[in-house]
């Protein structure tokens, strides 16, 4: 028995080196997060918990949301998700995905729901943003529209990450 249980313990450790990539989700809601000083567009600003060392600040504006990331040494990258995947108006996920090798972040996916069609404000895209993460940067890499497969695809390009360019914006 015992031999039976190292064996399935071994299995479980070497499928994790092998595939490398496992997931940790934290929120980015109102509960998750603190609430930062208001600014001077009577926007939101909160502060949610990452991993890592790394947090992310939501910011709400103008019924537009976008995240920037909070690196462990407190240099702020922004994403700009309100420019960068649509103007239109816009929320973000509760949940942010973090893609970990071991206890390191490598790569972030957030959900993006933005109302595009001005007949029909009710009808939302929604959008998976993937962002690379490293010690000194955090970048998009990839927007992933909606499809059957669309959150597979979105892990599979955030484990690929590192290897990606950062998307420009013009």
């Amino acid at each position: 028995m015992r031999k039976f249980i190292l064996f399935i313990i071994l299995s479980v450790l070497l499928s994790i080196s092998i595939y490398g990539q496992q997931s940790t989700y934290t929120g980015t809601t109102d509960k998750d997060c603190k609430a930062a000083k208001a600014s001077e567009d009577d926007g939101y600003t909160g502060i949610c918990p990452g991993v890592g060392g790394y947090k992310l600040e939501v910011l709400e504006g103008d019924l537009r949301q976008t995240v920037n990331v909070i690196a462990p040494n407190k240099k702020k990258f922004e994403l700009n998700l309100w420019s960068n995947v649509s103007g239109g108006f816009s929320s973000i996920g509760a949940k942010a995905e973090w893609r970990m090798k071991g206890t390191v972040p490598i790569a972030l996916i957030l959900r993006f729901n933005a109302s595009e069609n001005p007949d029909d404000s009710a009808k939302i895209t929604s959008y998976l943003v993937v962002v690379k993460i490293k010690k000194t940067s955090a970048c998009i890499v990839e927007i992933i529209k909606p499809s059957k497969t669309q959150n597979a695809d979105a892990q599979k390009s955030a484990d690929s990450a590192a290897n990606k360019s950062c998307k420009t914006f013009e």
